[in-house]
């Protein structure tokens, strides 16, 4: 029998469900108060965006802008200070007592911020929020230029548990190739910094797929930063997307582009487990004797998530929210100063509702994409039924193209080693056909 055909690799990151390109405008513009009046709110997690690089990669469709000009991050944290104040009072009182579980800070790059800056960004999140940034587990992006001995004194004496910097390849003619200007003299001293500020976690972040990169140069990459003996390392297929730096490069021959990805991926796979890493997703692997950072009682295909930022999103129950989103700098200007001149954060504005079948999709994504797989009854116990019943022609699918784990524990629903390597075409394989219409439909700006 011929096997059954095989989709592109990497088709999409499937990072959030449903994608913010199926979001709208939302006609009826709800109250956040409403939104929240009946979720549960004891085991959230905070999420703070930052919108600002001092340059802007060439694969990166992130929502961020060059620079910050006239005061602008100043501005942008009055906003920030006005949103934060708005979204807690809509949580109200509850019982349990509103609680965060876990915390980040994200962009853009948040290291972006000066010092003082960041102490005022940590201080949004304690008092106008309530989060217990000394008790919960908090994660910061970082760029090597950015990761200064003060900026990290501050993130380390705010409560900082995790340092995640953006590498992408410690091979300089590979970081201009993906437009990426960067010394590794500089990467190494940024390193140096974190290790010294005492943060328990340091994340290096590296990328595969770049043009000229090898297994050799993949593997020098790899072992410089295993050098580091970092607790997480997250190898990151390259995308090239509309808009981007290298998205105006022109196309790219798909089938040998994935033919490498696939190629390196698997070569990078090997060697971290091989020495001592386990492989928690297709992205993230953790030193063996390295804690996890997530905390016991936050489940994120289940718990809300509140965002604070312009680039940020919010997930309730029924509705995922956040602003506009674009990629194109003059938009991305555009909304940012729309937001810093915004006086009420009372209400949703973009969004997408979720009925009963999209979270079904979303907690077998989230929980699927992960190697430790689905637990069954936890499934069950929500949704009242099995997630084959749910999705008999997706699952049998990829049971046929070997990407589900026959070895498997009873109760669990696992990828096997190459489900996980096609984590990027699996994913979009269970969006829906809405959700799928939706994103056809967006034009990116």
């Amino acid at each position: 029998m011929t096997p059954p055909a095989l989709p592109r690799p990497y088709e999409s990151y499937v990072y959030a469900y449903p994608h913010k390109t199926a979001y709208r405008t939302l006609d009826d513009r709800p109250r956040l108060a409403e939104l929240w009046a009946d979720e549960p709110k004891d085991a959230l997690s905070l999420y703070a965006h930052i919108p600002f690089c001092e340059v802007r990669c060439g694969f990166c469709n992130l929502f961020t802008r060059i620079g910050a000009p006239d005061e602008l991050t100043g501005r942008y944290l009055d906003a920030l200070d006005r949103q934060a104040t708005a979204v807690r009072e809509a949580l109200g009182d509850a019982t349990p007592p509103v609680r965060f579980a876990t915390a980040a800070f994200g962009g853009g790059t948040p290291t972006f911020l000066t010092a003082t800056e960041l102490e005022r960004l940590c201080d949004i999140a304690e008092k106008r929020m309530g989060a217990d940034l000394r008790t919960i587990p908090l994660s910061v992006e970082a760029s090597p230029a950015t990761a200064t001995a003060d900026r990290l004194s501050v993130l380390a004496d705010r409560g900082a548990t995790r340092l995640s910097l953006g590498v992408q390849s410690f091979e300089e003619s590979e970081a201009r190739a993906a437009v990426r200007p960067q010394r590794r003299a500089d990467v190494e001293a940024a390193l140096g910094r974190i290790r010294d500020s005492g943060v328990p976690v340091l994340n290096i972040d590296l990328i595969y797929g770049i043009d000229g990169q090898t297994e050799r140069s993949w593997r020098r990459s790899l072992d410089a930063a295993l050098a580091w003996r970092p607790e997480e390392l997250y190898l990151y297929p390259l995308y090239v997307r509309p808009l981007t730096g290298l998205g105006r490069r022109g196309p790219v021959s798909d089938a040998e582009w994935d033919e490498q990805r696939l190629r390196l991926y698997r070569h990078g796979r090997d060697h971290l487990l091989v020495h001592g890493y386990e492989q928690v997703s297709m992205r993230m692997f953790r030193r063996a004797d390295a804690r996890p950072q997530g905390p016991d009682d936050h489940a994120c295909q289940t718990d809300g998530m509140i965002g604070l930022g312009c680039g940020a999103r919010s997930y309730t129950s029924t509705l995922h929210y956040s602003f506009d989103y674009a990629v194109g700098m003059p938009e991305v200007r555009g909304i940012i100063d729309a937001y810093t001149a915004t006086e009420d954060f009372t209400r949703a504005e973009v969004g997408r509702r979720v009925d009963a079948g999209e979270a079904r999709r979303r907690h077998l994504l989230q929980s699927l994409l992960q190697a430790e797989g689905l637990a069954l009854d936890t499934y069950t116990e929500r949704f009242g039924c099995s997630p084959f019943a749910d999705f008999p022609g997706e699952l049998a699918r990829f049971e046929a193209r070997g990407w589900l784990d026959g070895d498997a524990p009873a109760g669990l629903l696992r990828l096997s080693a190459e489900g996980l390597a096609y984590s990027d075409g699996l994913g979009p394989e269970l969006f829906s056909p809405a959700v799928r219409a939706a994103m056809a439909a967006y034009e990116l700006k």
